[in-house]
């Protein structure tokens, strides 16, 4: 299908779209844009945008799947693709009619706003992402290159540390403390508190604590931990461990964050579309176009339309605040203007959803709790004034990085044989045991040793041990 456009004119409209973006106070990168086929799409898609990125298998199996789906009408591609870099770089497809450009270029200036301001975000060096890209594959193609390495060698950690790579840290805007920072913290906090009854109290002995644990406090970042931590390793396997972080690093932000980003990136391409002086037959393209975009997903949670939808209403409420709110909560401080840039600013998907989604939004979206019962799925709640609160926690339970249990490492020696012992920081839900078993497995192969995983297994707190290439589950007495 001919495109209906001349790259002319998405440079004019762009110009239109800028001078908007400028007035209504959003602060975004520089935008840079490049036009690609269907082909180039599904590219980008498996390589989460990247201009350039590291070869491995699951990639080409990714992009296989893609395109069979694609070339037999089962899956769409999306309108556009953005990633956070400075400048800032977005992928349009060529085939989108010109009403279906201008919508995706004003939406992209929402996430370019959103990558550059959001907190989240801070940690992320956006100068250096294609840098740090390009200079990752580059090192890894080296390695299959090496005559002494090789691709099967450098595909089995890669394989092994992707399976771990999101057990890192998750909140990176605070500062992970130095070791030196750890000892001293250890020895602070075990000096007895100050007791104002201490001369009527039998005196208590102080006792050092283990300086030569390792690790002095749980940690997080388990595949930095076995890099330090394991003399067996290689220098191009500790790299590889490294890369691998690295990149979970960077997506770590956009997945705490996928509700507000695609909500706001709706919310202000539907006021930008708005504010331009669409001809007809481009304005009628943008409501199908836009409504296709924010339509709810049956039995599921569309972050678009949620997003959008929180957006506006903090826009109203700042805007036109009800009589009851005043009279708790008094007066606006901020204009609806001021609030979403602070919004904005300083919240992630959790925070955001617990502040701003309220029992009146929730019944207007219809949310609802479901559960599967064989074959069917029954639901089990729905927002009424007795219910709406426990929809609100479930959903929060299961945003950003909600979904991927807590795990950290306790102990490098355990048991005295330098087993790695682990816990799951339960929280209600128990791990799937076919996921964990592949997991652990992999765990073992780059610890070198046996690896113990304390968790919740049937409401029985419970150790997975796996050695010797298999997996058994013994209760905690």
């Amino acid at each position: 299908m001919a495109a209906n456009y001349a790259v002319e004119d998405l440079q004019e409209w762009n110009q239109r779209i800028v001078e908007l973006v400028q007035r209504f106070g959003l602060d975004p990168y520089t935008q840079e844009f490049e036009i690609c086929d269907y082909e180039e799409m599904l590219s980008y898609m498996v390589y989460s945008g990247m201009p350039s990125h590291y070869p491995h298998w699951s990639y080409g199996k990714a992009y296989e799947k893609l395109k069979t789906l694609y070339d037999y009408g089962l899956s769409g591609l999306p309108y556009e693709m953005v990633i956070n870099s400075d400048p800032c770089i977005a992928y349009l497809m060529r085939d989108n009619t010109l009403a279906l450009q201008i919508l995706t270029i004003a939406h992209v200036y929402g996430h370019n706003d959103f990558f550059k301001n959001n907190f989240t975000f801070r940690t992320i060096r956006a100068e250096f992402t294609i840098e740090t890209f390009k200079a990752h594959a580059n090192r890894v193609r080296h390695y299959v290159e090496d005559p002494s390495i090789g691709l099967e060698k450098v595909e089995r950690i890669l394989d092994a540390a992707h399976a771990l790579s999101l057990q890192c840290r998750r909140n990176l805007s605070i500062r992970k403390q130095t070791e030196t920072e750890q000892r001293i913290a250890k020895l602070e906090n075990s000096k007895p508190s100050t007791d104002p009854f201490q001369s009527i109290h039998r005196r208590k002995d102080w006792v050092s604590p283990d300086l030569d644990k390792v690790p002095l406090y749980p940690e997080e970042d388990i595949l930095l931990f076995i890099r330090d931590h394991n003399p067996q390793l290689a220098d191009w396997e500790r790299d590889l461990l490294t890369m691998v972080h690295e990149q979970a690093q960077y997506f770590i932000p956009q997945i705490e964050t996928k509700i507000m980003n695609e909500g706001w990136a709706s919310f202000w391409h539907k006021r930008i579309l708005e504010a331009l002086d669409l001809p007809q037959g481009l304005r009628l393209e943008f409501f199908v176009r836009h409504t296709q975009v924010l339509s709810p997903t049956p039995g599921g949670i569309n972050p678009y339309y949620v997003g959008m939808k929180v957006w506006e209403d903090i826009e109203k409420r700042w805007t036109h605040p009800s009589p009851e709110e005043v009279k708790e909560f008094g007066p606006k401080k901020e204009t609806a203007s001021e609030k979403l840039i602070e919004v904005r600013e300083v919240e992630r998907d959790s925070s955001f959803l617990r502040r701003y989604l309220t029992e009146e939004l929730i019944r207007e979206l219809n949310l609802f709790e479901y559960q599967s019962r064989g074959n069917e799925k029954v639901v089990s709640r729905v927002a009424d004034q007795e219910n709406w609160q426990a929809i609100k926690d479930t959903l929060l339970q299961n945003v950003g990085t909600g979904t991927i249990p807590v795990i950290k490492v306790e102990d490098a020696d355990y048991n005295n044989n330098r087993s790695l012992f682990l816990k799951h920081y339960h929280d209600g839900r128990d791990l799937q045991i076919e996921y964990a078993e592949k997991t652990l497995q992999y765990l073992r192969q780059l610890w070198g040793r046996d690896v113990v995983l304390e968790t919740v297994v049937n409401d029985k707190k419970s150790l997975l041990c796996y050695s010797e290439d298999k997996l058994a589950i013994k209760p905690v007495h």
